[in-house]
């Protein structure tokens, strides 16, 4: 890191997107005393928002097997913001399983990643008990979490007024027209400032059983269709892991079969299971798929969260507020104008 020239501590700020991203960076600066304005497009619903159709998994470790070492260095430091901002948070780690056919990729999985236990069948009845008889081995990775984007955001959305920041739905505010540092977090929205985002379709599945219980996400491996069961409560499942080079918002039938398929290969109840809702998101990508924080004088720009925007939202909001309060600039992830 290093340190450069920062907009007056006294500045008001204006957050433009009230998303995972923009929720966190709301509720730092407001906690950190500034005099913040969250603006949402949309209503207190946030049905239009990426965050909306989101998995909720905080897990750095096992997406070492398929990310850059940035990602794991800012979720983990994310894990920690979690904890202390909302302390609510289920931290009862992830599980993940295969079926004997597939154990070349579950090795492949485990030498990829790190901070795992090896469990044998025994051990994942122990941990998930409507998994008995179901796999032979597993791997535990015990600090990781989630959260349930559907309640997690109102309670942010909580914390930054209680804060003493404002949030003014259905404003669909221009930076242009604000007075002070501008934040925006628009996500695909921000296009025409960052032309070269896409958007990465992310499809999902909610179906509802009092037949199985799960205390935490469970990942199936497979070398044709990967997924995650995320228990929602009261007896509902998020069934997803779809990610499509696509900027359409609909569930492809070829995604529902796989995703449900996959869904009775973790449990045969899940083929009994009652489907509540489907649904797609488009998440925010660059083309190297890393999340990127701009600064340019009084605008600053947070996007390119990926498929990891509750995973990386967090840690680069306590960035945005470091360089505002001290200046400091972690090269990885910030550019300067």
């Amino acid at each position: 890191m290093y340190q450069t020239s920062r907009p007056r501590g006294d500045s008001p700020v204006s957050i433009i997107g009230a998303g995972i991203a923009g929720a966190w960076h709301a509720l730092l600066l407001a906690e950190a005393g500034r005099a913040v304005t969250l603006h949402e497009r949309s209503d207190a619903g946030m049905t239009e928002s990426t965050s909306h159709w989101a998995g909720g998994m905080l897990a750095p470790w096992c997406e070492e097997e398929a990310s850059e070492p940035l990602i794991t260095r800012l979720g983990i430091r994310s894990l920690d913001l979690w904890r202390q901002h909302v302390p609510e948070t289920a931290f009862n780690g992830s599980l993940v399983v295969t079926h004997p056919r597939d154990r070349a990729d579950f090795e492949r999985f485990a030498r990829l990643t790190t901070n795992h236990h090896r469990l044998d069948a025994e051990g994942v009845r122990a941990l998930e008990p409507s998994l008995e008889g179901r796999f032979r081995e597993g791997l535990f990775y015990p600090d990781e979490g989630h959260v349930e984007p559907r309640r997690v955001l109102p309670r942010l959305h909580a914390a930054i007024a209680k804060a003493g920041g404002a949030i003014k739905f259905g404003s669909d505010a221009e930076a242009d027209d604000l007075d002070g540092l501008v934040i925006d977090c628009r996500g695909l929205a921000a296009r025409d400032r960052e032309p070269s985002l896409r958007g990465v379709k992310g499809e999902m599945i909610i179906i509802e059983t009092s037949e199985v219980e799960l205390s935490r996400p469970v990942r199936l491996i497979h070398p044709r269709w990967p997924l995650y069961v995320i228990p929602r409560g009261d007896g509902r499942f998020m069934l997803g892991a779809t990610s499509i080079e696509a900027e359409d918002n609909g569930v492809s039938v070829r995604s529902a079969l796989e995703l449900l398929g996959a869904a009775y290969v973790v449990h045969p109840a899940f083929g009994e299971a009652r489907i509540v809702e489907f649904g797609a998101g488009l998440r925010p990508a660059f083309p190297d798929n890393l999340p990127k924080i701009r600064i340019e004088q009084e605008r600053i720009t947070v996007n390119g969260l990926y498929r990891h925007g509750f995973l990386l939202a967090p840690a680069l909001a306590e960035l945005t507020l470091a360089y505002l309060a001290r200046g400091e600039i972690d090269n990885e992830v910030m550019q300067c104008a």
